[in-house]
Formats: structure tokens, sequence, C-alpha cells
């Protein structure tokens, strides 16, 4: 899956928003703290299991969705779950954020941060759960899902506090792990943000390991999330994500965890023109991060008789 980059009025009206967030939480320091979060906003945090029906009905028994009981039809929150593979969402009547266990714990702050974007822009109140003229349209749903990724990695990463953090640092994996542990969240998050704010044609990758790749392993669709930079959307649009991973391939070890190998490869331009970008992977033993950066054009001198 590719990152997508919203409407410049969009992105505004919801960096406003987070700012509002922060400035009434004192403006701090990182790591957010998403407890002080939850009570400057009023939101309760519940768990759920996705895989136990009578776990799931316990937690629907009280809640409303835009004014449906669910104590009546408890079905509806649990179609709805089910129905998306929901792993976390947001009760907008109960304020309340609700994050399946069967999810790993290291995913759980993304989620909270997901689901809280969802609860401070306003517009998405009415495109919650129980109100079929919005949830059937898979259009809205992909819309208001890249808004609340984009209102979380603004509220977890602190706006522009972490484009001046990263910008300050030398573009390689070494600078995303000490911005990973600045401000608290994980390496995965870390990379898409800090490819996202890059001025340069940058691209990061989230895939199994190249060499120990598991059964479900799509070799047609390799990477998990294939996230670039604005510049590199605009200059490298038509970049084939398996040419990406198959070059990949070639350098990495296989090494169980840790760096896996580096490289300097070639990326072909929109226009044809080749161009050299420096390439680095790590395994955290769950996924593989690859980075890749740019460098310059591949000017080759050719002798003239």
């Amino acid at each position: 899956m590719k990152n997508v980059f919203l409407r410049e009025q969009t992105s505004h009206d919801i960096n406003a928003l987070v700012a509002k967030v922060l400035r009434d939480l004192g403006s701090p320091e990182p790591p957010l703290n998403l407890e002080l979060v939850r009570e400057l906003l009023r939101l309760d945090r519940q768990y759920y299991s996705s895989t136990d029906d009578g776990a799931l009905r316990e937690v629907t028994h009280r809640l409303t969705i835009a004014g449906k009981q669910v104590l009546a039809r408890p079905s509806l929150l649990i179609d709805a779950i089910k129905k998306w593979d929901l792993r976390a969402l947001f009760v907008p009547d109960r304020k309340r954020i609700l994050i399946d266990t069967n999810l790993p714990s290291w995913k759980h702050r993304w989620v909270e941060g997901h689901e809280i974007g969802h609860s401070i822009i306003p517009w998405h109140l009415n495109t919650m759960f129980g109100d079929d003229k919005y949830t059937v349209r898979p259009s809205c749903q992909a819309q208001t899902e890249n808004e609340a990724n984009f209102a979380a990695g603004q509220l977890l990463f602190f706006q522009q506090s972490f484009v001046k953090d990263a910008r300050s640092l030398e573009p390689a994996i070494s600078s995303i792990t000490t911005l990973n542990k600045r401000y608290g969240n994980t390496i995965t998050t870390t990379l898409w943000r800090y490819v996202e704010q890059s001025e340069l044609p940058m691209l990061g990758g989230i895939s199994e390991h190249p060499h120990r790749p598991k059964q479900a392993f799509d070799p047609a669709n390799p990477f998990r999330y294939f996230v670039g930079s604005k510049t590199f959307h605009e200059r490298f649009s038509r970049i084939q994500e398996t040419e990406v991973f198959n070059q990949i391939c070639r350098y990495c070890a296989n090494r169980r965890g840790g760096p896996l190998g580096a490289a300097d490869l070639l990326l072909t331009d929109d226009h044809g023109t080749s161009h050299v970008f420096h390439f680095e992977t790590f395994y955290n033993s769950h996924e593989a991060l690859t980075l890749g950066v740019y460098q310059h054009a591949n000017n080759l001198l050719v002798a003239v008789r």
C-alpha cells in the first residue's frame, strides 16, 4: 500500500486541530502522553477481542452508535468489526476508543493515536459506524482513514518539531532510530513520518525479511507499505515495487536481525533518466525496514571520437 498526501486545505485544517490539542496540553515535550490526551478530550479507552464474541458483546452492551442502541442490536458493532477486520475504532456517542486485544501491544500506540485523530476531526462524526449512507462508500472510508492517519502522525510526532529534528540529522536509518527513541513511537511509524517530511526524493519500504518470508508472502506485492516523499511520488511515479524489492534482496544478508545491508541502487524517473539512491535495510524482528535516499543523477561519461 502506498501513502497518500491530503489536499493542502485539508491538511491545514487538521494541523490546526492538532495544534490546539498540543497547546491545551501546555505544549509538552516528546514523547506524547496519550493518557493526558484522553483526559483532555474526555475520551475513554477500552479493549475487546475480535475472536471472542462473548467479550465483544459485553463491551458493546451499553454503547450506542449514531443514536442506535447496541443493547438491542449488539450485532451492529460486531458485524462492522468483522466486516472491515477492524483492530480499533472510535465510538463517538460514548467518546470511547476500542482496541482489539489480539493486536500486538507495540501497535497500540499508533492505533490509539489514529482513533484520537477521528475524534478531533469534526466532519468524521457522521462517518462513524451506524450511518449507512457513509459507511457503504469505500471512497469515503478510505478518505477518513487517510485523514485520521495524518492527524495521528502530526499529533504523535509534534508537527514541525519532528520536521526540524529530522532535517537536522543525516538521512539514515540510524537517525530514524534516534528519533524513534525521542518521540516514543515505533521505528516503523517513525520511518513513515521521516520519509513523508523529506524535501528530497526518498522512499521507505516495510516488508517481510527479504530472505525469510512467511508463507502468506506475495511476491507480486512484496511491500506491506511503500512510502514516498512528495518529490519521490512526483518524479518517480512509475517505479515498480517488485523491481525495488528484487534489488534489495541482492544486497541484504540472511541475518536474523539488525542491519541487513546497504547499497547504491539505480532508479529511473518518469522521463527515463536513471538516478542513484542509497539504500539500507534493517530488520527489527517484526518487519524489514528499508530507507532509500536520493544521491544524484547517474551521469555516464561517454568517450567521443
